[in-house]
């Protein structure tokens, strides 16, 4: 592999599809009550493509600085760990892609306000820089909080509620309490990815003292958090809909969730039965990309309505 594809393999390209499901779902509650501004929702979603990058550059360098990228990790080797990218040069393209995410994100305000610098203006930029410093300090610095057992607290906040709600807001100049509700689900599938790899990764991780969610509680617990987590994600949406709509909308709004539900339900009976950490690797996959089917077909039955 030369070092342009090591790059691309650094991207982690593959973890895109978790990313653009919470920005696909939070369109699709704007289109329940308003038009879609397409140019605001390709600024929403480049802003995300950078922010995603730069946290995978951000948790190559962090992990390897803290020798939790060895020959023990069960995951794809990563970049700096296949000694084809270093750590300075790592460093210099976290800082690149900060700036990238940072000026499409001011782009993105500019565009999404008309350029009235307003307190909504200043609060979503705040919430941009707290993003580019949370994409970084998940796994970088001293009090990096992927490694004291608050990497799903984050998820589900910054993949859940801010990328739905914040979606939602942008593109409608609203918020509504009840788009709580679904941002509760994707941010549950999003916490269940991570909490996947977490269940993989088990063994190493209690090795270079990196405190997570299995480390703390056990891979037994960590199972019935697992399960815990698709139970109140499936909760939510399924209260949205039937306080939000009745009749055939009712059974439109639910037919995502009632797709993805075939797939989630053979997940479980797999985690249930798994016993090799390595095992729980293929299963990343599948819930990211039910994500996406889950978010894209309800985009689809919104904008077709």
């Amino acid at each position: 592999m030369n070092k342009f594809k090591a790059w691309i393999k650094a991207f982690r390209l593959r973890t895109l599809p978790l990313s653009f499901s919470a920005i696909l779902l939070g369109s699709s509650l704007v289109l329940i009550d308003n038009t879609l501004n397409f140019k605001t929702l390709t600024l929403i979603l480049l802003t995300t493509l950078f922010l995603q990058i730069l946290s995978n550059l951000a948790n190559d360098y962090g992990d390897a600085q803290k020798g939790a990228d060895n020959k023990n990790r069960l995951g794809p080797t990563r970049a700096i760990q296949s000694g084809l990218i270093s750590l300075n040069e790592m460093k210099k393209a976290i800082a690149i892609t900060s700036v990238l995410s940072l000026l499409s994100g001011l782009l993105l305000l500019h565009t999404a306000f008309k350029g009235h610098i307003n307190i909504y203006f200043i609060g979503f930029f705040i919430l941009g820089l707290l993003s580019i410093v949370a994409a970084i300090k998940y796994t970088v610095g001293k009090k990096a909080y992927g490694y004291s057992a608050k990497g799903d607290l984050f998820v589900f906040i910054f993949f859940g509620l801010v990328a739905v709600l914040g979606t939602y807001f942008l593109l409608s100049k609203q918020f509504k309490l009840l788009s709580v509700l679904p941002s509760i689900t994707m941010g549950g599938f999003s916490v269940a990815v991570l909490n996947l790899n977490n269940m993989r990764d088990i063994e190493n991780d209690k090795a270079v003292n990196k405190i997570t969610i299995p480390v703390k509680i056990g891979l037994n617990n960590a199972k019935k958090y697992h399960y815990a987590i698709f139970f109140w994600s499936y909760l939510s949406y399924i209260i949205y809909a039937v306080i939000k709509f009745n009749g055939l909308q009712l059974f439109l709004m639910l037919l995502p969730l009632l797709t993805v539900a075939f797939v989630h339900f053979a997940h479980l009976q797999r985690i249930k039965n798994i016993k090799n950490p390595k095992k729980f690797d293929p299963e990343l996959k599948q819930i990211a990309l039910s994500a996406l089917l889950f978010a894209l077909l309800l985009f689809v039955i919104t904008y077709l309505n």
